[in-house]
């Protein structure tokens, strides 16, 4: 009797976000959802407004705020995370942020930033700072022009011998029932030029001047509504990359804000500080999972189109073998993120020197397959017919943006060499 079993070896499964499999009935349609909106409805709003002068692309009734009232009906702010165990949020942040970055990192970041204030309403139980939250774009004010890395420098040993920590010119002051602040944020801010509520992430004076006992600095967290008395904007920032996303200047002159509407205080700010940076560097993992899977996509489709030397180059040798290359990286990077992502919601005692690193790692390679990426499309690759030149641009700025890679390394370093020393961790 003839054998009729199909002995050919099937194609491996595959979802929208890779190589992934398991994925729950939620997992899948959450999945399908985003990546539709991301599709349809981020990428061209993101390359309309990646080629408008900043003057106008984030004006009331410019594409930027139809994009912000699609996602704002799409549901996904920190409600939808409800009900879900810490382990079972972070896959699903996993899958849906990466989503959005594959759809557009710059306006995937203003999503990110633009719900820093009310989650960190909602993680102090602050009714009154969700109610004033709720419904408005927000933006995370930590950058300032002359602290720059050092506002990410949590351990006393890091500085130079003899030093005190560098408070900048961003400032709060705690008198009584109010905040005092002055000084000015530094132009990257997140958001900054259009954004309506603020969490404000700077050094505090609450009597006793600025500096502990070791020189560190004491801070504060607050949530600021941004029509105050005092309150003014630069111009938006002109920039390389990310130009989807509105980053500008915000100044404070004398602005007094009621003292309820710090959610974090002296005794409290370093932790709260720290898991505001890790979850910030968690998204940028994210969102380089995403931007590297959109570069990787458009190179395999155009090297299964472009013809030369009589073929497709997608049936040479070396280029199969530079696909491979990438295609690695980009579940690498997939890996890595989801790992420190995890970590970062489920462990213990998480550590955002940690969560720094996930996002410097991802950045890094996320690069190197973009740029591979658009080597692949040759000379077609920096024109604006494709869409290489404006991802690479959008990978570079996110090697600097939320913290520089080569400094966020250096702080893993530091942390691993302190436990080796301190706990025996890593000692054979």
């Amino acid at each position: 009797m003839k054998d009729t079993v199909d002995h050919k070896l099937a194609f491996p499964h595959t979802e929208y976000s890779g190589f992934d499999a398991g994925l729950s009935e939620q997992e899948a349609a959450a999945l399908e959802g985003v990546n539709r909106f991301a599709r349809e409805v981020m990428r061209p709003i993101g390359i309309e407004l990646d080629r408008m002068d900043p003057d106008v692309a984030y004006e009331k009734g410019s594409p930027f705020w139809d994009f912000h009232d699609a996602i704002r009906a799409l549901g996904l702010g920190p409600e939808a995370m409800e009900g879900l165990s810490a382990r079972e949020a972070a896959r699903m942040e996993a899958l849906v942020v990466a989503e959005l970055g594959w759809g557009d990192a710059g306006l995937a970041v203003s999503a990110g930033a633009g719900e820093m204030p009310i989650r960190a309403a909602m993680a102090a139980g602050n009714q009154e700072l969700v109610d004033l939250c709720q419904g408005k774009l927000g933006c995370w004010i930590a950058s300032q022009p002359d602290r720059g890395s050092d506002g990410m420098t949590l351990y006393p040993q890091e500085r130079k011998p003899g030093s005190k920590g560098n408070i900048g010119n961003l400032q709060a002051r705690f008198v009584g029932d109010e905040i005092i602040v002055n000084g000015q944020s530094s132009a990257w801010v997140s958001n900054g030029y259009v954004a309506e509520v603020g969490l404000l992430d700077i050094v505090a004076d609450y009597g006793n001047g600025f500096y502990d006992e070791e020189g560190s600095v004491h801070g504060c967290l607050v949530v600021v509504p941004l029509d105050l008395p005092g309150i003014s904007r630069g111009r938006p920032l002109r920039k390389l990359g990310k130009r989807p996303l509105p980053q500008g200047e915000i100044f404070f002159d004398n602005v007094r804000i009621p003292r309820r509407f710090a959610t974090a205080e002296r005794d409290d700010f370093k932790t709260k500080h720290a898991l505001s940076w890790a979850h910030a560097g968690t998204n940028m993992a994210h969102l380089a999972t995403g931007l590297a899977r959109a570069a990787f996509e458009h190179a395999l489709t155009y090297c299964n189109e472009r013809r030369q030397g009589g073929g497709l180059i997608a049936d040479l040798q070396l280029t199969q073998y530079r696909l491979g290359v990438i295609g690695a990286k980009v579940e690498a990077i997939k890996a890595m993120a989801r790992h420190v992502a995890e970590y970062t919601k489920c462990s213990p005692v998480p550590h955002p020197y940690f969560t720094a690193s996930g996002k410097a790692f991802c950045t890094r390679e996320m690069f190197e397959v973009v740029n591979e990426s658009m080597q692949l499309f040759g000379g077609n690759g920096l024109t604006q017919e494709y869409p290489l030149e404006k991802l690479l641009r959008d990978a570079r700025a996110m090697q600097i943006e939320d913290g520089e890679t080569n400094v966020l390394f250096m702080h893993f370093g530091f942390l691993m060499a302190q436990m080796n020393r301190h706990t025996g961790w890593g000692k054979n």
